[in-house]
């Protein structure tokens, strides 16, 4: 249950970083005076995480698979599992926009890598903790692959050559 707990805190990381992108939406909105020059990557970001909420409530909702063990003696919804959910779709975005706001190589580099260790760390985390079963952690990857696809062909479309 350590483990467990870990990553269950650590599930606030990428929430904090999902409302840093608010935070500089926002503020590009009061500078700008304007949404429509908030950036283009910026706005669909808010797009996806929308999509990524209504997945989550999707899926807590219509309950697919419940966990391999009791949390504080009940019965969760398993699958997809919405940490490996959030983390992969927050911290894959993430990624993309270092890539179109970091010009600095070596910073966008180690950033990605340590993006990138994150992501591992929580999906092998909450696999090896025993609360998801193998088929909830690769569901979660699923979906947010797909996501995260979706939301990198939009930004590739509008802004071609930004990665």
């Amino acid at each position: 249950m350590t483990l467990y707990l870990i990553t269950d805190w650590l599930g606030l990381v990428p929430i904090g970083v999902a409302l840093g992108f608010a935070v500089l939406g926002l503020v590009q909105w009061i500078r700008r005076k304007c949404i429509g020059k908030v950036d283009f990557s910026i706005l669909a970001l808010g797009g996806f995480y929308l999509l990524v909420i209504a997945a989550y409530v999707f899926f807590e909702v219509h309950v697919v698979n419940y966990r391999p063990v009791l949390i504080e003696g009940y019965l969760e919804a398993s699958y997809p599992s919405s940490t490996t959910l959030l983390v992969l779709c927050v911290m894959s975005t993430a990624v993309i926009q270092i890539h179109v706001r970091i010009p600095n190589g070596i910073i966008r580099k180690c950033a990605t890598w340590a993006l990138t260790a994150f992501m591992g760390f929580m999906v092998i985390g909450r696999l090896i903790s025993g609360v998801h079963w193998l088929t909830d952690i690769i569901g979660g990857a699923l979906l947010s692959g797909g996501l995260v696809m979706m939301y990198a062909t939009v930004i590739y479309r509008k802004m071609p050559g930004c990665f």
